[in-house]
């Protein structure tokens, strides 16, 4: 895509505002349609973007293989953890209300952002390494 000048300026404008959109996405999930996995569609989709259309080699700079697994890991270690919090703290998994964040109403607002982000960061990891792996595939 080298010689489409307009495409690569074009998605180089609107891949961060695709971005900014995702992590709208996400924060807005619990009280308006969307959430961790919408979001992360959407900024995995900007990564995709920007690999489609600046190269692979490129993309993979900005997202390497060891960064996509160590996301891959962190997102359900995060979803994992805030379930975890909640049983050390004398609730059930998941039960966001138990955990020790002030008000009841807090705590759960603060653990469903919790858990959006995990997912979030989950589902985005795992659409780059799928594309990344299958246009390696379709490389060999």
């Amino acid at each position: 895509m080298k010689e489409h000048i307009v495409v690569r300026t074009v998605c180089s404008i609107l891949i961060p505002f695709i971005q900014l959109f995702a992590l709208y996405v996400v924060a807005n999930g619990e009280s308006s349609p969307g959430g961790g996995f919408q979001g992360g569609v959407i900024l995995g989709a900007s990564i995709i973007l920007y690999a489609i259309v600046f190269g692979m080699k490129s993309g993979r700079k900005r997202v390497s293989e060891r960064l996509s697994d160590l996301l891959i890991s962190a997102g359900v270690l995060i979803y994992a953890g805030v379930g975890l919090l909640a049983i050390f703290a004398g609730g059930a998994y998941l039960e966001y209300g138990a955990l020790p964040l002030g008000t009841k109403k807090l705590a759960s607002h603060l653990g469903i952002y919790g858990i959006e982000i995990g997912v979030a960061i989950t589902v985005a990891a795992v659409m780059i390494t799928i594309f990344f792996e299958t246009a390696r595939h379709e490389d060999d």
